[in-house]
C-alpha cells in the first residue's frame, strides 16, 4: 500500500476530529488555521475521501472519518509505544542477558543480584544458564554468554572479573558422624573419612582444591562416591554415604539431617566471580555490570 500522508497530518487531523473545531484545534498545535486547513485538504486528497462536513457553523466527521479517526487512534498508541521501545532498547532498558552460573553462585550471591537488577531493569530478559566454571572460560570467549558466575580466580586475556563473594570452606556431615559436635575441624581431621565430592565434569576447580589442602595435609582424600549438583551431594551425605567440603553458603538452606562444621588452622575459602568478555557488550549487559560495579564495588 503506497501511503502518501505523513504522521503531520494525522496528528492534524485527530485534533480536528477531538474538537470539531478547526481553530480550537490550530492552537493547540500551534499552527495556523490555514496551514491546517491544507493539512486536512493534503490528507483528504491522499486518501481519496473526504473526512470532514464543513458548515459556516459546524465541523462533523463523514463516515470515512470516524472510521479512519478509530484507526488513526490505534496507530499513534502503537507508534508512541514503539517509540518508546525503541528509546529503552538504547539505553538498554529493554533487551536480553544469558548469565552462566556454578552451585556455589546460584546458592549464594547471585540470587540477590539478580532480584536487585530485575527490580531495577524489568523489561529485560534474563536466561540463566548451569554451567561449570571450566567450560565458561570457553563460552566467555566465544560470546555465548554475557557475563559468567564461577569460582576464580581467573586470569585470561580479554576477560573482566570482579569478586562476588568470598566464602569459608566447611565440612559437611552426617548428622549422627562421631565428628559433627566438634565447634571445628581441621583437614587433618578428615584424613579416614570418606568423601563425597562432585564430579569431574561438573566440579573440576574446586575438586582440584579439595585434593590440593588434603595433600597439603599429608594424605589423598578417599572419594566413594560423586554427585552432579550439590542437592546430590548434601543427599550422599545425610545418608551416611561419606562427608564433603562445600562453601558456607550451605548456611542458607541447612538441612536437619546433616551438619556443618567451620575449618580452622587455615585460610581455606572458596571465591566466586563474575567475568565477561572486554570485546563483547550490549546496552543491557552494561546496566548489569553498573549494578555488578556499584554492588560488588572491588575488580578481582
Amino acid at each position: 500500500m503506497n501511503i502518501r500522508f505523513d504522521l503531520r497530518q494525522v496528528r492534524a487531523f485527530l485534533a480536528v476530529a477531538s474538537t470539531l473545531h478547526f481553530k480550537q484545534a490550530a492552537e493547540t498545535l500551534c499552527i495556523t488555521q490555514p496551514a491546517l486547513s491544507r493539512l486536512i485538504k493534503g490528507l483528504e486528497e491522499s486518501i481519496g475521501a473526504e473526512l470532514f462536513t464543513r458548515t459556516t457553523r459546524q465541523v462533523e466527521l463523514t463516515m470515512a472519518g470516524r472510521l479512519f479517526m478509530e484507526e488513526c487512534q490505534q496507530a499513534i498508541i502503537h507508534l508512541e509505544r514503539a517509540t518508546h521501545l525503541a528509546q529503552q532498547a538504547a539505553t538498554g532498558d529493554i533487551g536480553h542477558l544469558t548469565i552462566a552460573y556454578n552451585d556455589f553462585s546460584i546458592n549464594g550471591v547471585l540470587p540477590s543480584i539478580l532480584d536487585v537488577f530485575k527490580e531495577k531493569h524489568p523489561d529485560i530478559s534474563v536466561d540463566l544458564v548451569y554451567m561449570p566454571s571450566h567450560t565458561q572460560h570457553r563460552a566467555l570467549l566465544d560470546h555465548e554468554i554475557d557475563v559468567g558466575f564461577l569460582i576464580g580466580p581467573l586470569n585470561m586475556a580479554g576477560i573482566q572479573t570482579y569478586r562476588a563473594a568470598l566464602e569459608r570452606i566447611v565440612v559437611i556431615l552426617p548428622r549422627r558422624h562421631h565428628l559433627s559436635d566438634r565447634p571445628h575441624l581441621s583437614i587433618g581431621d578428615l584424613k579416614d573419612e570418606k568423601f563425597i565430592l562432585g564430579t569431574e565434569s561438573g566440579w573440576h576447580e574446586f575438586r582440584q582444591y579439595i585434593f590440593k589442602i588434603c595433600m597439603k595435609a599429608g594424605y589423598t582424600p578417599q572419594v566413594v562416591q560423586e554427585a552432579s549438583t550439590s542437592s546430590g551431594i548434601f543427599g550422599l551425605v545425610a545418608a551416611n554415604m561419606g562427608v564433603s567440603l562445600y562453601s558456607d553458603c550451605i548456611k542458607r538452606f541447612q538441612r536437619e539431617d546433616i551438619a556443618v562444621v567451620p575449618l580452622n588452622h587455615g585460610d581455606y575459602s572458596v571465591e566466586t566471580i563474575a567475568a565477561w568478555s572486554q570485546s563483547y557488550t550490549t546496552p543491557s549487559f552494561r546496566l548489569f555490570r553498573e549494578l555488578l560495579e556499584n554492588s560488588l564495588g572491588s575488580e578481582a
